[in-house]
C-alpha cells in the first residue's frame, strides 16, 4: 500500500464526526455520483455534498481530459512587501493586479507569512483596482479562526460582487510557527488544515447552522451572515508536495498546487487520484533563446547575501517542497530550461522556465500532458511579460492537443 494512501486513510479516520463526516470515502462517493449523493456516515441531505466538498468547481476532475481538450487557468502572484513606503507598495500591488487582469489572468495569489502584510487587506486593494481579477488568498490555520475566514470571504464577495478563492497552506517555516507557540508536527498540520477548511466550506455553503467536532477545531450551531452568493463560491487549492499535503487535497476534493520538478521528472511526480493538479512557476521566454537568457540574468543576478539567506531559511523549514527544490538546484546545469537561480538567491520560491518560446512550451507541455490544469505564475516584472507568457501557454496547449 502506498504511503500516501495510508496517510489519506489516517486523515479519513480523523474526521469521523458526530454530525458530519468528511472522510476520503465520503468524498469519493460524492465525486463518483456527481456530487449529489450523501457522504458516508454524514447527516447531509441529498444534494448538499457538492456544495461542501467541491465548492467552486464547475467540473469534476474525472471529466477533465487534458489530452483531448487542454484548459489551463492562469493566475499571477501579488508582489510581497519588501520594504519602502505603504503608498509605494500599494501602487505596485495595483499595477501588478491590472497587468495581470489585462494579460488574461483569472486570478492572483496573495501570499501570507509572518513577514508580510495581511493578505485580506491586500486582497481588498486588488479587488478595488480591477474589474474581474479574483484574489487567491493564502490561508494558514494558525492565523485566524475558520469562522473569520468565512466571514471575510462572504463580506468581500457581498460588498464587491466578486469571487474570493482560497489557497490553503499548512505552514512550512518552523520559526514563524514557533513564534506563535505552534509546535504542531508537519503531517498533523495537514490534518488540522482539513478540519479548518471543512468548517469554512460548510459555513459558505449556507445550508444551516454548522456543528463540527474535530481534533483541532470545533464549532456548535454556527451560522454565517451575510450568506455567500452560490455563484461566487470559491475555487479551493491546497499547497503541498508531500504525501500528507496530497492526501489533504484528496480528502477536501481540492486542487493540489505543487512546485514542478525539472525536465524528465514531471511524469514521475506523484499525482492526485484524479490526475489534476496545479503548478507554481515563472516563465521568461522570447523568440530567441539568447534574448530570454539575457532578460533572465538581468532580472535575477547572482546575489551572495540572498544565497546566505536562502541557506538559513532551508535550515528552519520542514517544507517538503523547500527540500525538493534545494536538492534539484544543487545538481542543475548553467543553461537548463528549468532554472533555479531566483530560488537559490532567495528572490522567489518557485522554479523558472527560461528559453525560446518553443523550448519553454515543450517543457510546460509535459506538465499539461500529465494533468496540470492550473498555473500560478510568479510576480510579473512588467505588463509586457504576459504576451510572452501567453505565447508559451498557447503553444504548450496546442502541442498537447495534437499529441
Amino acid at each position: 500500500m502506498a504511503r500516501g494512501s495510508r496517510h489519506a486513510r489516517k486523515l479519513a479516520r480523523t474526521f469521523q464526526l458526530r454530525d458530519w463526516s468528511v472522510g476520503l470515502s465520503g468524498a469519493r462517493q460524492c465525486v463518483a455520483q456527481n456530487g449529489v449523493t450523501r457522504a458516508a456516515g454524514s447527516g447531509l441531505r441529498r444534494g448538499q455534498c457538492h456544495g461542501l466538498l467541491t465548492v467552486g468547481w464547475s467540473y469534476s476532475y474525472k471529466e477533465l481530459d487534458m489530452r483531448a481538450k487542454p484548459s489551463v487557468a492562469l493566475y499571477s502572484t501579488c508582489p510581497p512587501y519588501r520594504g519602502g513606503s505603504g503608498e509605494t507598495y500599494l501602487q505596485h500591488v495595483r499595477d501588478v493586479a491590472r497587468w495581470s487582469e489585462a494579460g488574461g489572468c483569472e486570478g492572483i495569489l496573495v501570499y501570507t507569512d509572518n513577514s508580510l502584510f495581511d493578505p485580506w487587506l491586500v486582497s481588498q486593494v486588488v479587488v478595488e483596482a480591477t474589474r474581474t481579477l479574483t484574489p487567491l488568498v493564502a490561508v494558514q490555520p494558525v492565523y485566524m479562526h475558520p469562522y473569520t475566514v468565512a466571514k471575510m470571504m462572504a463580506t468581500l464577495s457581498h460588498l464587491y460582487g466578486r469571487r474570493i478563492d482560497l489557497n490553503m497552506v499548512a505552514g512550512g517555516f518552523k520559526n514563524d510557527l514557533l513564534a506563535l507557540n505552534d509546535e504542531t508536527p508537519h503531517d498533523a498540520r495537514y490534518e488540522r488544515l482539513v478540519e479548518y477548511t471543512s468548517i469554512i466550506l460548510q459555513l459558505l455553503a449556507g445550508a444551516g447552522p454548522v456543528t463540527f467536532r474535530g481534533r483541532f477545531h470545533a464549532v456548535t450551531n454556527l451560522t454565517l451572515v451575510p450568506k455567500l452568493d452560490p455563484g461566487l463560491s470559491p475555487r479551493v487549492t491546497v499547497s503541498g508536495s508531500s504525501e500528507a499535503g496530497l492526501a489533504a487535497a484528496r480528502v477536501l476534493n481540492g486542487l493540489s498546487v505543487k512546485y514542478p520538478g525539472p525536465l524528465g521528472q514531471a511524469e514521475a511526480q506523484p499525482q492526485d487520484g484524479n490526475g489534476a493538479y496545479g503548478i507554481r512557476v515563472g516563465i521568461i521566454a522570447r523568440e530567441r533563446e539568447e534574448e530570454a537568457w539575457v532578460t533572465a540574468h538581468a532580472r535575477f543576478p547572482e546575489d551572495r547575501r540572498g544565497q546566505v539567506t536562502h541557506q538559513l531559511a532551508m535550515k528552519v523549514s520542514d517544507s517538503s517542497w523547500h527540500k525538493q527544490l534545494s536538492d534539484v538546484s544543487a545538481h542543475q546545469g548553467a543553461a537548463d530550461t528549468y532554472w533555479m537561480v531566483p530560488f537559490q538567491n532567495y528572490k522567489t520560491f518557485c522554479p523558472y522556465l527560461v528559453g525560446s518560446y518553443d523550448r519553454v512550451a515543450e517543457e510546460l507541455g509535459r506538465y499539461l500532458a500529465t494533468g496540470c490544469c492550473f498555473i500560478i505564475h510568479d510576480v510579473p516584472a512588467s505588463a509586457d511579460e504576459f504576451s510572452h507568457i501567453g505565447t508559451v501557454i498557447a503553444r504548450a496547449s496546442a502541442s498537447v492537443t495534437q499529441a
